[in-house]
């Protein structure tokens, strides 16, 4: 009811107006002149109301229209009305879209929305780890150009999605990632990555573990059992000799207690269902920690240990598993760098990643050896290891604990100048914090 009245009242103001003029026009005996004159006046109004609307809408930084009368008044209100509706419905589009971007990152699983022509139109935090994607960079980028294994790529292009696939990691090849397509909506995809490396490895685990234990523990089996086969029998043993016996029997049981140990850490991190991306993990606070059992174990090299930290730099990781591979690496430059040796640990962002070193001046590694120190049991110098009680699982513990972490180990290395082990972590796993 209310819009019919107000378009009747404008037009009974723009007929009295004419009316006036039509008077003063009778009036001054010059009807025609006066009426073109009050018709300039009125659309040079119009005008200048058309120059006032556009100036509020995209000059203007006010919401509230400017005060008008007339027909004007009514332009002006319809259009501040429907600015409201649309700002309420764009804020109701955002609350939307941001309780979908909090649903999606806590999805258990990497996820990619791709369209018809296979690109990139979102993907959530999880699939920027796992697939190494850059956001918003790779926005647009089509997703086989970036996860490019042949089978993958055969797999999408087949568009046969009832079965999943798995293919290695783009960005570490030793983890297996499984593919799940669903088509939805307007020609559009939804890919589901999640991480199966632990399905996978768990029978090659059981047979690895039994077969490393039944090989490491036979050498010190056999000789504790050698003394106890001899000492019971014997007669009149010196003493050197039966000091001798129990110390290398202590020294044995000691080498398996070790060992047994290292297998079972090196198992739990394989079998560890545990996700790097919830916990933030202080480093430098661990290294704070490592740094003095470092001391300790140095006091008969009494190597010179230097310490360069970042105190602001953290990332995203499983505390137990990220505190032994620091400390592996730390604790294997004092037993393998000849006595007052140098060491130098730096725990630093390098182009926007943490990245962890530790730096000796000690015997240095051959090239060749340098492809398979992460393997289990494997030493470069046999007699060296047993002399410093290495028990070869070390790199092992570590390489598993970067592959959790995304990670690799680098190793640089020269005979006679020493080495250098370090790794670093993704952007999306390092954190580096501002001083307030």
């Amino acid at each position: 009811m209310y819009y019919p009245f107000s378009w009747l009242r404008s037009l009974g103001r723009v007929a009295a107006y004419f009316l006036v003029v039509t008077l003063l026009g009778w009036y001054f005996s010059e009807l025609s002149i006066a009426i073109a004159i009050g018709a300039l006046l009125l659309l040079a109004g119009h005008y200048w109301n058309i120059y006032r609307l556009n100036h509020w809408l995209w000059q203007s930084k006010k919401i509230t229209p400017p005060k008008v009368n007339g027909v004007w008044e009514h332009i002006y209100d319809g259009i501040y009305t429907l600015q409201r509706r649309n700002r309420a419905k764009r804020k109701e589009l955002g609350l939307l879209v941001k309780r979908f971007r909090e649903g999606s990152e806590a999805l258990p699983d990497a996820a990619v929305v791709v369209d018809a022509n296979a690109a990139i139109i979102w993907c959530n935090r999880l699939a920027r780890i796992e697939l190494g994607l850059r956001w918003p960079d790779d926005a647009g980028r089509r997703i086989y150009n970036l996860v490019r294994h042949p089978q993958f790529i055969e797999f999408y292009h087949k568009k046969d999605y009832e079965k999943p696939i798995e293919v290695p990691s783009p960005v570490n090849d030793q983890r297996i990632l499984e593919y799940r397509i669903m088509p939805y909506g307007d020609q559009h995809l939804l890919l589901l990555i999640r991480d199966v490396t632990k399905l996978t490895q768990i029978e090659k685990m059981r047979k690895d573990f039994v077969a490393n234990v039944s090989h490491e523990l036979r050498t010190p089996l056999t000789v504790i059992n050698g003394y106890l086969e001899t000492l019971p029998g014997a007669t009149n043993i010196p003493e050197a000799f039966l000091a001798k016996a129990f110390e290398e029997m202590r020294s044995q049981s000691t080498r398996m207690q070790c060992l047994i140990e290292e297998l079972l850490v090196l198992s739990r991190i394989e079998a560890s269902n545990e996700r790097t991306t919830e916990n933030i993990v202080d480093v430098p606070q661990i290294l704070n920690t490592i740094k003095i059992e470092a001391d300790t174990l140095n006091s008969a090299k009494q190597h010179t240990i230097s310490m360069d930290v970042d105190p602001n730099l953290q990332v995203y990781g499983v505390e137990t598993e990220l505190r032994s591979a620091f400390s592996n690496l730390l604790f294997n430059a004092i037993h393998y760098t000849q006595e007052q040796g140098k060491i130098h640990v730096q725990w630093k962002l390098v182009d926007g990643q943490a990245t962890y070193l530790v730096t000796d001046n000690g015997y240095g590694i051959e090239a060749k050896h340098l492809g398979r120190l992460t393997e289990r049991f494997y030493r470069v110098d046999k007699a060296r290891s047993r002399k410093t009680g290495g028990s070869g699982l070390g790199l092992s513990i570590v390489k598993h604990v970067l592959n959790h972490h995304n990670s690799r180990l680098r190793i640089k290395s020269k005979v006679g100048e020493g080495s250098e082990f370090s790794f670093a972590f993704s952007h999306e796993l390092s954190i580096k914090q501002t001083k307030v």
